[in-house]
């Protein structure tokens, strides 16, 4: 079994390389068929919250609201794929016992290296510019990830409930039974 363990263990990295892929299609896309998907979405956001709150909004001010958010829509977006690809590299380095401050900054180099490389990737892509702006966003969303998975395990393994330790209780007093 260990063996096999030791085998799958570099697959971890799979779905982290499967998100860069995805962050590197989105910006493969061409600004004009970026900003319509991230407008399409704008637009989406400000019709769902006028049926929910039944505000009755016309097509024209529903547009004028989609354009106003559409910003800030573009930067969630970039704050959110960031964040899921540190998540996706932190889970492994965990595994292979990279933890606290280490985790941190391995985990972080790599997100916020491939954030400028794709920034500089992007300025290929037609109607597309790279911006410091979008790393910065890019960095803040890695770190986001990093700090949940860092809570997460540290939360999983420092829990007094957890089966593991449990398990070890029951066991002792088990042998401790069969002494007396």
């Amino acid at each position: 079994m260990k063996i096999l363990i030791t085998l799958l263990k570099p697959l971890s990295f799979l779905p982290a390389l499967l998100m860069m892929y995805i962050i590197f299609s989105f910006s493969a896309q061409t600004g004009e068929v970026s900003g319509e998907l991230s407008y399409k979405i704008s637009y989406q956001i400000v019709e769902t919250k006028n049926e929910l709150l039944n505000t009755g909004k016309s097509y024209d001010e529903l547009a004028y609201e989609a354009e106003s958010i559409h910003y800030y829509v573009r930067k969630a977006a970039h704050m959110t794929e960031y964040c899921l690809l540190a998540i996706a590299i932190s889970f492994p380095l965990y595994v292979y016992r990279i933890r606290g401050f280490w985790l941190f900054l391995l985990a972080g180099i790599i997100c916020v290296g491939f954030a400028g490389l794709d920034e500089y990737h992007q300025s290929f892509v037609s109607g597309r510019t790279p911006g410091i702006r979008d790393v910065g966003f890019d960095s803040i969303g890695a770190l986001i990830g990093i700090l949940l998975v860092q809570l997460f395990c540290w939360s999983s393994l420092h829990n007094p409930n957890a089966s593991g330790k449990s398990r070890k209780k029951t066991h002792r007093s088990k042998k401790h039974r069969r002494r007396s």
